[in-house]
């Protein structure tokens, strides 16, 4: 039995070295898009630059970095071993695509960066999608959608069913994170308070289902129901370590937003004050403050949306 175990074990590795040394997927096809998207906004920072409207440094760096998670996540070898032996690896993918990598991107947009996009008209009228109470409902929707048992095993099975599936977690992660970031002016009432519950909702909705992987003693996608543990890990425990998997990155990106939002909040009130003394109008005030035009209103500029 201890020669037949070990030359399972043996033979699993083998196949996983191999797969996970020739698994990168180069194709035209599914490269095209991310070239295209990272060839726009390597043209369009220059031209804004040459006009005097340079876009930030850190913004550039985290647009960059979301081409890269965006490769991590569909290119890489996580892609094949998530879809033929691990959820927790394909979970990983999906938190890639669908948390991250659209962090990133809306991170690295501007108001200018996008003009283009947004002269063209169907793209303009889809602008209502950015507003929280659609894009949160959005987001939520697609997350537990596509995690049932049917919808998720037609993924695996179908390559225009997996691509829509990947298409949507990525284009709602980033409506979602959109209100919080406002590459594109929400609401003047979606105030960094609001941007608070806002966070501390989305995670609670991704608690919910990270918990029930966490704690499922049944595997739900027959796909991962594997004849044989690989690297030990059987398919009730991979289920498991895809809940963990959920749960912690979701975890660090709240604290980091929420840091930040906190940050926000002090400095907004302790200007806000600061403005109010010295005399300003406090409607004025309210409105320049909430969208970051404190400073300029001692300028002289009219407060209003940064990126209108």
């Amino acid at each position: 039995m201890e020669e037949v175990h070990r030359d399972i074990v043996h033979t699993v590795v083998a196949v996983l070295t191999a797969s996970i040394a020739t698994s990168w997927n180069l194709e035209p096809l599914q490269l095209a898009p991310t070239l295209l998207v990272a060839y726009a906004y390597l043209r369009r920072p220059r031209t804004l630059t040459r006009r005097g409207q340079p876009v930030a440094g850190w913004r550039q760096f985290l647009f960059w970095l979301g081409i890269g998670l965006v490769v991590a996540a569909l290119n890489s070898p996580i892609d094949a071993l998530g879809e033929e032996h691990f959820f927790f690896v394909h979970m990983a993918q999906h938190v890639l695509l669908g948390d991250l990598a659209p962090l990133c991107f809306v991170a690295g947009l501007t108001g200018p960066v996008l003009r283009p996009v947004l002269a063209l008209r169907p793209v303009d009228r889809l602008r209502f999608l950015t507003h929280p109470l659609i894009a949160l409902p959005l987001w939520a929707v697609d997350l537990y959608v596509w995690h049932i048992p049917f919808l998720y095993e037609a993924a695996l099975h179908h390559n225009s069913i997996h691509a829509l599936e990947h298409m949507l977690f990525f284009t709602c992660g980033g409506l979602m994170w959109s209100p919080v970031l406002e590459t594109l002016p929400a609401p003047a009432w979606f105030g960094t308070g609001w941007k608070l519950g806002y966070i501390a909702l989305v995670r609670l909705l991704e608690t919910v289902l990270g918990n029930v992987f966490i704690w499922s003693n049944s595997v739900f996608y027959p796909a991962y129901r594997h004849v044989h543990p690989l690297w030990g890990i059987g398919a009730v425990h991979d289920q498991n370590l895809a809940g963990v998997v959920m749960m912690a990155e979701g975890g660090l990106v709240t604290l980091g937003a929420l840091a930040w939002l906190f940050l926000r909040m002090a400095e907004e009130g302790e200007l806000r004050q600061r403005l109010l003394e010295e005399g300003y109008d406090p409607v004025q005030v309210r409105r320049a403050v909430r969208y970051g035009r404190g400073h300029a209103l001692r300028e002289g500029t009219p407060p209003g949306p940064l990126n209108s």
